[in-house]
């Protein structure tokens, strides 16, 4: 089922969120349960995790990618893991698109002893803070500021996989967006010793769409934080349309958007991961925007990770 974060995910004091709390507690004691329960299993190579602890749309796959390029700078050999969920496949061809080694299973671990089978030196985790099954040696975790903890409750009542007080076993944070002082004040509250990073987008291909009247779509965690992306970098949309994430596209669906676009002499621009959703129906009239991350002082950065290596 594919559905919209709920709006009340976003204020603070709702009513709705309060009817929701004994939901919340029963999912946060499932996850205590869950935690002790789990025998956590170490391996011969080091696994480094790139997670969230708000539902979706933080950026966690182009900071995973992006830290694997880092390694292979260092000529250490890596590959990405991810769970395999059928609905993810988007995600798994961007990856592929990158010429990126991608690993997955259905289980995290069995695509992590993969790895060392195949001599993999390292492993990224796209996802998995909350598997207690694996022993980690870097915890990294993604924020994007124009959400970051929401309304600050836990699921179903909030967007929170977890209590804000859960990114004490995280020895990294980073938040894509402008630096905010009183988060990272919350964040050194609950711990000290978390080193905090910012990043952010730029556009790779942006000269294709300037001057353009667009039509701009996105079935994303958080389909917002592409539109504004486009007008932060002064992308004139005519039209936003927003669809949950990971959204299986029609066929009808699409040849709707381009009708519209056709009428009102509008060019369609989607996300790279949407694209990488619809591009075996090949309509050369929906291109995308492809983005690079960057990570504000690198330098520091990636000796950081090479400490926990």
């Amino acid at each position: 089922m594919q559905i919209f974060k709920p709006k009340f995910w976003s204020k603070k004091n709702s009513l709705i969120s309060y009817s929701l709390l004994p939901f919340s507690l029963f999912f946060q004691l499932f996850l205590i349960l869950k935690k002790n329960l789990s025998k956590e299993e170490k391996f011969s190579i080091p696994v480094i995790c790139v997670g969230n602890i708000y539902v979706g749309g933080t950026g966690k796959t182009p900071l995973a990618i992006e830290i694997v390029k880092i390694l292979k700078k260092i000529n250490i050999k890596s590959a990405i893991v991810k769970k395999s969920y059928k609905q993810h496949n988007d995600e798994f061809r961007l990856i592929k698109s990158k010429k990126i080694a991608l690993l997955k299973s259905s289980s995290r671990a069995t695509a992590i002893k993969e790895a060392e089978i195949n001599k993999f030196d390292c492993v990224v985790l796209d996802d998995g803070y909350q598997d207690f099954s694996i022993n980690k040696n870097l915890n990294i975790l993604c924020f994007n500021e124009k959400q970051l903890i929401g309304n600050g409750m836990v699921l179903p009542s909030g967007p929170l996989r977890g209590p804000l007080s859960s990114l004490k076993k995280s020895q990294i944070i980073v938040i894509n967006g402008n630096k905010n002082s009183e988060f990272e004040k919350k964040i050194k509250h609950i711990s000290n010793k978390i080193s905090i990073y910012y990043s952010k987008y730029s556009l790779v291909n942006i000269k294709k769409f300037m001057n353009k009247n667009i039509l701009a779509f996105a079935g994303i965690g958080n389909p917002e934080n592409f539109f504004n992306l486009l007008e932060e970098n002064n992308l004139k949309i005519i039209k936003k349309i927003p669809y949950p994430d990971h959204y299986n596209y029609s066929i009808k669906e699409l040849n709707k958007l381009i009708s519209f676009a056709l009428k009102n002499n509008l060019k369609i621009v989607t996300t790279e991961k949407d694209y990488f959703r619809i591009k075996h129906f090949k309509l050369s009239q929906i291109d995308s925007l492809n983005v690079k991350l960057k990570i504000l002082d690198k330098v520091r950065f990636e000796k950081k990770i090479i400490k926990y290596l």
